[in-house]
């Protein structure tokens, strides 16, 4: 699943990102794919701008653009090194994305659904709380799209994140919305490894219409019991896939 699909959920600006932009990018999915160690030290400017084939300014602003994510460490006299992943700003947008670039990581996925389970499921309680008969209309409607793309995984996964977003954004609470990022990531990272099918699509649906129902009756412990279900069971078929593909 392309990080170009994160960007369109996240509606980002779509204009060509410039250079120096382009050039972060493909330095930090090297660094989230382990293809660039922690601790390693960047080769010098002049090397990277021969190698990318642009001005020694524009590897300076990449630098700094990562340096900005928690990626990149600038030494005077030493150089350019790869911060620890601890150090990274893992809930920045970019870093999301370079996720999808990388082979699937069982350990940041299943950091990813803890989160998921740590806040979606009150999401959904103050969603049926506290959400406008918009905000339950807009659930029903990514549901329906849901139900509409069976059959096309991207158009699924899409269906899907719109669903859990929409849930989010009718909890009324900003700070919490803000966590989007996180199930755009955990749903497309793990598309790549459960290869969704038709039949596992069309299994899927009934669970979010039961969240979505609760939601709508205003039951906000049900909603909130039913999609811990919802993730717990998401969680549960992630691991038996990874093990198999161990």
């Amino acid at each position: 699943m392309s990080e170009l699909v994160y960007y369109d959920l996240k509606r980002s600006v779509s204009m060509s990102p410039s250079l120096s932009v382009q050039v972060a990018r493909e330095l930090g999915r090297r660094i989230v794919a382990g293809a660039i160690d922690s601790e390693t030290l960047l080769d010098e400017e002049n090397t990277l701008a021969e190698r990318f084939k642009v001005s020694r300014v524009v590897i300076r602003d990449a630098v700094k653009i990562l340096v900005s994510k928690g990626m990149l460490d600038v030494r005077r006299g030493i150089g350019t090194r790869v911060r620890p992943r601890n150090d990274w700003n893992l809930l920045d947008d970019d870093v999301l994305a370079w996720h999808l670039s990388a082979p699937p990581s069982r350990e940041f996925l299943m950091q990813l659904l803890e989160i998921r389970l740590a806040f979606e499921p009150k999401a959904a309680r103050w969603a049926a709380e506290r959400g406008t008969e918009q905000d339950i209309a807009t659930i029903r409607a990514a549901c329906d799209q849901m139900e509409a793309s069976v059959g096309s995984s991207e158009g699924f996964v899409v269906a899907d994140a719109l669903f859990h977003k929409a849930v989010l954004s009718a909890a009324r609470n900003d700070i919490l919305a803000a966590i989007e990022g996180v199930i755009y990531s955990a749903l497309l990272v793990s598309i790549k490894i459960t290869n969704q099918t038709r039949e596992s699509n069309l299994k899927s649906i009934p669970f979010h219409r039961e969240v979505l129902e609760a939601i709508a009756a205003r039951d906000g412990d049900k909603a909130e019991k039913l999609t811990s279900k919802l993730l717990e069971d998401a969680a549960e078929r992630l691991r038996k896939e990874m093990s198999n593909k161990q």
